[in-house]
């Protein structure tokens, strides 16, 4: 009986390992079912995080440009505001839209924040160096603009008592003299916006000057001597009124007629005493001794980055009857003779504070006359090359500095001016 149990449990046994390793069998093809699709997922993984990486990467790419974007946007905004702010103070229309005004307080027309005033300002300074302003002074704007110029002149003089019988050689006297002189100047003035478009100006001059001669007096034979003489007083006072003619939009150059009349407060010539050895003054003049009228017409155009400016004038200088004694001389009718200039120049903003400018001028005087007769001599020209820097100190005041230098023998050698306008 034992035989048949053993048997059936051998039996039973060899089921149990044949479902084992048909289980286990499964469980292998299984895993081996898996593996690719593990592999899949984690290459798709890779590639998400691949993906993400870039997508994080042109985000932020595209967040850098949004930036350069609103950057470029308020630069446009700082320019369209310039630009109106420049156009009211040219007295120009300027379109506005209606929402804005509503929204807008007073600064909203002349740049919004100071930054953008100043970089108006200092397109308009740079034209403004010169003796000549080119852009009007703001209705209701006051600008005080003293200055202190110094200005140095040699010069060397030949005269002849003689005659000559051939071409090298010269009977009679000839007495050579050298002369520096030196002048300075204290000038105060302003300058009022009765409209956008029309300015006055006022200028008061106080003069110290010192003359240093070599020549020969009447008693000398052989040698020069030194001769000094000095003088001080209030100058020849000027009033001027300027008018901007047009209004031109886009490009277009701007035109400025003016009207300058000059004085004769200062001591002139012909009020000082003179010394009977040498014939020169003892005391020197402080003015011209004639009225001057001067018309003028001058343009400016703006290119940016710089300014482009130029301009005319005539003077008329006042003849005069003098009747006076003058040395040992009578001087009667007295035609100082007119003159013609021009001027030329370009003006270039650095900087929020700082400009550079540039500029030429030339004169040309013609002759005087004594009683109706021309003075033999020649006609006088002036030619002067002009530098100027400007820094602005703060919003309403700037420093300036001319250095000019004399290109013709009668202009003065050295011009040194500095300058410090002030708006009220």
């Amino acid at each position: 009986m034992n035989k048949p149990v053993t048997a059936a449990r051998k039996r039973t046994s060899w089921k149990t390992r044949i479902g084992l390793g048909a289980l286990l069998a499964a469980q292998f093809g299984q895993a081996a079912a898996a593996a690719p699709e593990q592999a899949e997922l984690d290459a798709l993984r890779l590639q998400l995080e691949a993906q993400s990486k870039k997508l994080t990467e042109q985000q932020q790419l595209l967040e850098a440009e949004l930036r350069k974007l609103e950057q470029h946007k308020q630069s446009l905004q700082e320019t369209r505001r310039s630009i109106e702010a420049m156009q009211l103070q040219l007295g120009m229309p300027v379109d506005i839209n209606p929402v804005q005004v509503s929204e807008a307080d007073e600064s909203k027309y002349r740049g919004r924040g100071p930054d953008s005033a100043e970089r108006v300002d200092n397109v308009l300074d740079a034209v403004n160096l010169f003796s000549e302003p080119s852009i009007m002074t703001p209705k209701g704007t006051f600008v005080f603009d003293p200055y202190l110029q110094y200005v140095y002149n040699s010069s060397d003089r030949l005269s002849v008592i003689g005659f000559s019988v051939l071409n090298a050689v010269l009977i009679g006297e000839i007495n050579v003299s050298q002369a520096n002189r030196t002048n300075w100047i204290l000038n105060l003035g302003g300058r009022y916006g009765v409209t956008n478009r029309f300015e006055v100006e006022a200028r008061v001059p106080y003069i110290y000057r010192t003359d240093d001669t070599l020549a020969r007096s009447i008693t000398s034979t052989s040698q020069n001597e030194l001769f000094s003489a000095d003088g001080n007083g209030i100058g020849d006072i000027e009033l001027a009124a300027r008018y901007q003619l047009n209004a031109p939009r886009d490009d277009g150059a701007f035109y400025i007629a003016g009207l300058r009349f000059k004085s004769r407060t200062g001591k002139d010539v012909y009020e000082v005493e003179y010394d009977p050895l040498f014939n020169l003054p003892t005391e020197l003049a402080t003015g011209s001794g004639f009225y001057s009228l001067q018309p003028s017409l001058s343009g400016v155009l703006p290119s940016d980055p710089v300014v482009f400016f130029g301009g005319l004038n005539y003077t008329w200088n006042i003849k005069r009857d003098v009747n006076e004694m003058v040395g040992t001389e009578f001087i009667g009718e007295v035609d100082p003779g007119d003159s013609f200039g021009l001027n030329f120049g370009m003006g270039l903003s650095l900087n929020e504070r700082s400009s550079f400018s540039v500029s030429y001028e030339h004169t040309w005087i013609e002759k005087s006359t004594f009683e109706g007769i021309a003075n033999q001599g020649l006609d006088v020209q002036l030619g002067t090359l002009q530098t100027t820097f400007a820094y602005r100190l703060n919003k309403t005041t700037n420093l300036n500095l001319t250095i000019g230098a004399g290109l013709t023998e009668d202009t003065p050698d050295t011009t040194m001016t500095l300058r410090l306008p002030m708006k009220f």
